[in-house]
């Protein structure tokens, strides 16, 4: 790399060093403060409160894990949301996919006028009354599965793999299985599915993410704690969670203050908690997502 570098002319040179010195400083800012969360999460709350954690962990301890392991609500909200990410993701993915390959035929009846009606729905939608009042007609108010049927299917993600299918999948291979014997429903299990990796692993990141990361939806069709999903607890926890000003002026200021900090401490723990799942997903799907985020870049 460094023998390459050397031959491109003095103007690319300069070019090459503003990139990735700017990739660099880019990549600090996004990579520093998730480092600060987790060594002030290991830190004392002395530490944390005099400014001495930088970098590294200060007075090293694990106390804020304990108390977050063993706090039930805090796990029952975990464990709520590894099944709402898993059942949203399943349900959104295969209708995804059961809508996109036959929208790639071009062999199929009226393909363009079921596309409008698709493309429509990304500039015109119900909104959340709408949305609330399906959920209530179906009786799924206060019910898990609001948020696994009611993850939605995004038109956006079906023209991706709509794209993925036309252009990754030869007609000559349809043609060769039809010679072979294999129906459309067997070519579209056996054949193009498992040629659609990529993008498989593209919109299981996607639906994944989006549903971890989601408190809004919980807010509006939960209606039980033990139903809450994490980012639910966690926005409690952040936001609401604090101490009531009429009971400030009755409790002792050092007590006061250790509560405080006591709370700062167990933040920063529950936001890594909140995060290493994603964390540990990504790495191995990574190169799965760099191929799969270029479908759709190229025109048809």
């Amino acid at each position: 790399m460094l023998r390459d570098f050397r031959r491109l002319s003095f103007a690319d040179r300069v070019f090459h060093a503003v990139c990735f010195g700017y990739l660099l400083a880019a990549g600090l800012m996004v990579a520093y403060p998730m480092l600060y969360i987790i060594a002030c999460s290991f830190s004392s709350t002395d530490a944390i409160v005099q400014g001495k954690v930088f970098l590294w962990p200060v007075d090293f301890q694990f106390t804020p894990y304990k108390t977050v392991l063993t706090y039930p609500l805090l796990m029952s909200g975990f464990f709520n949301s590894i099944f709402y990410a898993a059942g949203s993701t399943a349900v959104a993915v295969s209708l995804l996919f059961l809508a996109a390959y036959p929208m790639s035929r071009k062999d199929m009846p009226g393909r363009k006028i079921l596309l409008a009606f698709f493309i429509i729905t990304m500039y015109f939608s119900g909104g959340m009354i709408p949305g609330y009042m399906l959920m209530r007609n179906l009786h799924l108010l206060g019910s898990r599965w609001a948020l696994v049927i009611g993850a939605g299917f995004s038109c956006y993600n079906m023209i991706i793999i709509r794209s993925y299918f036309q252009n990754s999948l030869p007609s000559g291979l349809l043609d060769a299985a039809h010679i072979d014997g294999c129906g459309d429903i067997a070519f579209f299990f056996r054949i193009a599915l498992p040629l659609a990796t990529p993008v498989i692993a593209v919109m299981v990141l996607f639906n994944v993410v989006g549903s971890w990361n989601s408190y809004f939806s919980g807010m509006l069709y939960l209606t039980r704690p033990d139903t809450f999903n994490f980012q639910m607890i966690l926005r409690d926890i952040l936001f609401v969670a604090q101490i009531p000003p009429e009971m400030v002026q009755t409790i002792d200021p050092e007590r006061l203050a250790e509560s405080y900090n006591l709370l700062q401490q167990i933040k920063y723990s529950i936001l890594v908690v909140g995060a290493a799942p994603m964390m540990i997903l990504y790495p191995f799907i990574q190169k799965y997502f760099i191929r799969g985020i270029m479908i759709g870049s190229l025109k048809e």
